[in-house]
């Protein structure tokens, strides 16, 4: 039986040199979703500006705004002018010296209905983002839309179940991922669909073993250095609470669109019944950096 349909919108797109062009693109993927019916849509990763974690460069700070900066304040007029609900990921600067890789979810009337600061930061090749980002200090959440309750978490946290288990625990029916994930050169041919199926995999088990939706929007194009820089994979995509993708995207820019039942959350709970047979009391070894302690 059909429960409450929610129209969910991805905007996947390229990045280049200019806020303001990143940001007009990425306005108009958002003006296109909602020409398509899209309730509640959700942005890449720091999609105003390149991927500049690739280098350790104090001159990237430049790039961060404040939560009622240019990116936000755009995104906020448009939501409010088509009525729709956005998660719109930035690189904060909440004080001098203190940035963040957060998202703020604007609703119909352009208001601020949350704030969400990674959690997990990496540090990998290219992937430098702890000389940047201050690991978040607000918690996993739900928030609440006009469409439902929806949980922010951002790329290297998509990797994490405890970040989707608090948050589904917290009566979140759709996990929003904006995500910056791609290929470096030297792994591709030997590594690349592996690694591009694990972030699938993962990202669906979550769905599955917490019984939501999940929606993950990744960047496409090359960035960085020519021969070395990271070719982002798209293939942004949706899951249902059972695991199976509702659709994805290719790897070049692209608006998808895709409708939620999210009456199928109870209806698979019950027969999956996962939160039923948790074993709270058996869990306190999750805390520890290592179980086997001396």
């Amino acid at each position: 039986m059909a429960g409450h349909l929610v129209r969910v919108g991805l905007v996947q797109s390229q990045v280049g040199p200019s806020s303001a062009e990143n940001l007009a693109r990425t306005l108009a993927g958002v003006r296109e979703a909602a020409g398509r019916g899209a309730q509640l849509i959700c942005l890449q990763e720091l999609f105003a500006s390149p991927y500049f974690c690739q280098t350790e460069d104090p001159e990237a700070f430049s790039w961060a705004e404040s939560l009622e900066g240019p990116t936000v304040r755009g995104v906020s007029e448009l939501a409010r002018e088509l009525g729709v609900t956005v998660l719109v990921p930035i690189f904060e600067r909440r004080a001098p010296g203190l940035f963040h890789n957060s998202a703020v979810l604007v609703g119909p009337q352009g208001e601020r209905l949350g704030v969400y600061r990674k959690m997990h930061i990496p540090d990998d090749p290219q992937f430098m983002e702890k000389f940047y980002f201050t690991p978040g200090d607000l918690g996993f959440q739900a928030m609440q839309t006009p469409v439902g309750k929806v949980g922010p978490l951002i790329c290297w946290d998509q990797w994490y179940p405890e970040g989707a288990r608090i948050t589904a625990l917290k009566g979140a029916e759709i996990l929003l991922y904006p995500t910056a994930i791609g290929w470096l050169p030297s792994e591709k041919a030997t590594d690349g669909a592996a690694q591009l199926s694990a972030w699938q995999t993962i990202q669906r088990a979550h769905a599955i073993a917490n019984g939501v939706f999940v929606v993950a929007v990744n960047r496409v194009g090359r960035e960085g250095d020519p021969d070395t820089g990271i070719e982002f994979w798209g293939h942004s995509f949706v899951a249902d609470p059972q695991g199976r993708v509702l659709c994805e995207a290719g790897e070049g820019e692209e608006v998808l669109v895709c409708d939620l039942d999210l009456g199928l959350i109870e209806q698979t709970r019950k027969w999956w019944p996962f939160f039923r047979d948790r074993r709270i009391d058996a869990y306190g070894e999750i805390t520890k950096r290592w179980a086997e302690e001396p």
